[in-house]
C-alpha cells in the first residue's frame, strides 16, 4: 500500500514519503474578509494583522466558539483550512499516517481525525511521533524524546521490555515553544534597538514584522558566540543594532533550564539516553547547553516520516478503525536505516577537516561562501567555499562534548552524496560534505603524529 505521512507538530508541519520531504508548512492562519490563508504567508503577516492571525489551533484544537467571523466558528475550522492546503500543496489524495505529539488529547484525536475525514485523503494510521522517531532505539531500556512545538515543549519517556516498545510518560512544558523564544528574543533586540539607536520597531506593526522576519533570518544563519546585527528600515532611516551573543543566551538560558530540568525529572535513572528533535537544537546556543550534562543524540529531518514508512503494517488499521498506536511489538519492527548514531558508540573521532590541502583542527569551523575571493581557509575556523549561487552562510561544524554536528541552515549541503535539510545533523570519521556535486568537499579526518589518516 502506496501511503503519506503528516508529521503534525505545529513549528513545521511536513508531509513525506518514501522518497524524502515533498512539503512543509507552519502553523499559522491569517482570517480577512472570510478568506483563510495558512502557512509561510499567513506567519510573514502575524505581526502586521495581530487580531487577523492564529497561531494556537493546534495546541488548542477545539470546537469552542471563537468571535471573529461568521465562516470561522472555532479553533477546528481553521485547522481543518491547513488541512485541506496540506493536501493540495502535498499532492495527497490517498492514505495518510499522522504522526502526532503526544500532547494530543482523546478529543483533540478524534476531532483530527474527523476533520481529515471530510478531505478528499483518508486516515489509515495514527501514530506518536516520539514513538517513532525514537524506534531505533527500541533496544534500550528507557530513552527521553524531547520536540518543541508553537508554544511548548512536549517530552515522553519511552521505556522497552523484551516484547515491546512503548510510551509510558508524556509531559508538557508550556511558554517555551518557539513562539516564546521569538517573543523573547523581538523584546531583546527591541531594548537594543531603543538603547542604541532610540528607535522602537514594535511601535509600528510593519516593522515589528520585519524585526520578527529578520530574526527568522537570523536563525537560519547564525554563528554561535558571534555578536547578532541587525537591521532595519523605517521611513526613509535605516537602524542598525549591535546585540552581543552573551546578552542574547543570558536571557534565553532561563528557558533552556525550564526544559533540562522537566527531562532530568522525567529520566529514571541517570544514564538514560536522550532523543533530541533537530526543531531544539536549532534555537542559538541549546546544543551547547545541553551537552554539558546530558548523554544524547539528534533526530533530524526525514527520520520520522522514513520511521513511519517502514512500520506501516504496524501503524495502519486493519479493520477500518484509527487508534493511536503508542507502543510497538519489537519482533516486527522495521527499520532501514539509522539517520543518528549514539554519541560515543565510534571508537575514533576525528580531530580535523580536510579540505583541499588544508587540515583544519577541528573545533567550531564556520563554513562561508564568498564568491570572486580565493576558496581556501580564510581564518583558522573559517572556510570559504567561493561558489556562485550559493548562500553567503552554508553552516557550522562543530565538535561538543558529546559529539561532532553539522548545522545547516539551508537545503544546500550534500552529505556523503547524499542531500539533507536544513538543521543539525551528527558526523563521524570518513564522512564527506559538499555544497555541490562538482564542488570541493570537506572530509572529517583523523591526524596522528602530523600524518593524515
Amino acid at each position: 500500500m502506496s501511503v503519506k505521512v503528516i508529521e503534525l507538530n505545529d513549528s513545521n508541519i511536513k508531509v513525506g514519503n518514501e522518497v524524502g520531504m515533498l512539503f512543509q508548512s507552519p502553523g499559522f492562519s491569517l482570517v480577512t474578509n472570510d478568506k483563510v490563508a495558512v502557512g509561510e504567508f499567513a506567519e510573514s503577516q502575524c505581526r502586521i494583522q495581530p487580531t487577523n492571525s492564529f497561531s494556537k489551533y493546534w495546541y488548542e484544537l477545539n470546537l469552542e466558539p471563537i468571535s471573529h467571523s461568521p465562516k470561522i466558528r472555532h479553533h477546528a475550522d481553521l485547522a481543518f483550512a491547513q488541512l485541506m492546503d496540506i493536501a493540495q500543496q502535498g499532492d495527497i489524495d490517498g492514505a495518510v499516517i499522522f504522526s502526532v505529539p503526544g500532547s494530543f488529547t482523546q478529543q483533540q484525536l478524534a476531532i483530527l481525525l474527523g476533520l481529515a475525514r471530510q478531505t478528499k485523503f483518508s486516515p489509515v494510521g495514527l501514530v506518536n511521533s516520539a514513538l517513532v522517531e525514537s524506534v531505533h532505539l527500541a533496544h534500550k531500556e528507557y530513552l527521553i524524546h524531547a520536540d518543541i512545538q508553537l508554544h511548548q515543549v512536549v517530552v515522553t519517556l519511552l521505556a522497552s521490555d523484551e516484547t515491546c516498545f512503548r510510551v509510558e510518560n508524556i509531559v508538557q512544558i508550556p511558554g517555551v515553544g518557539t513562539q516564546n523564544f521569538m517573543n523573547l528574543m523581538m523584546q531583546v533586540a527591541t531594548d537594543s534597538f531603543i538603547s542604541q539607536c532610540r528607535f522602537n520597531p514594535q511601535h509600528d506593526a510593519n516593522t515589528e514584522q520585519d524585526l520578527y522576519n529578520e530574526i527568522q533570518g537570523w536563525l537560519s544563519n547564525y554563528q554561535e558566540g558571534k555578536t547578532v546585527q541587525l537591521e532595519l528600515k523605517s521611513r526613509d532611516t535605516t537602524y542598525s543594532s549591535k546585540l552581543p551573543w552573551d546578552n542574547l543566551t543570558g536571557v534565553i538560558d532561563r528557558y533552556y533550564q525550564k526544559i533540562t530540568k522537566q527531562i532530568d525529572v522525567l529520566k529514571p535513572s541517570v544514564s538514560c539516553h536522550v532523543l533530541l528533535n533537530e526543531r531544539l537544537t536549532r534555537l542559538p546556543g541549546f546544543l551547547r547547553f545541553i551537552s554539558n550534562n546530558k548523554d544524547f543524540e539528534v533526530v533530524s529531518g526525514h527520520q520520522g516520516i522514513q520511521a513511519c514508512i517502514d512500520n506501516k503494517n504496524l501503524i495502519c488499521s486493519k479493520d477500518g478503525g484509527t487508534i493511536l498506536v503508542d507502543k510497538l511489538e519489537k519482533s516486527k519492527l522495521g527499520i532501514k536505516s539509522l539517520h543518528t548514531r549514539t554519541v560515543g558508540e565510534q571508537s575514533e573521532e576525528a580531530s580535523h577537516l580536510l579540505f583541499g590541502n588544508e587540515a583544519i583542527k577541528l573545533n567550531r569551523v564556520v563554513i562561508l561562501n564568498r564568491p570572486g575571493e580565493r576558496g581556501c581557509l580564510e581564518s583558522s575556523q573559517e572556510i570559504n567555499m567561493a561558489m556562485k549561487d550559493l548562500p553567503k552562510h552554508l553552516g557550522i561544524i562543530d565538535k561538543t562534548p558529546k559529539g561532532v554536528y553539522l548545522n545547516s541552515p539551508n537545503d544546500h549541503a550534500i552529505l556523503n552524496d547524499q542531500s539533507i535539510r536544513r538543521g543539525v545533523h551528527p558526523l563521524k570519521l570518513g564522512d564527506q560534505i559538499k555544497f555541490a556535486e562538482a564542488g570541493v568537499e570537506i572530509r572529517l579526518i583523523k591526524v596522528r603524529n602530523g600524518e593524515q589518516q
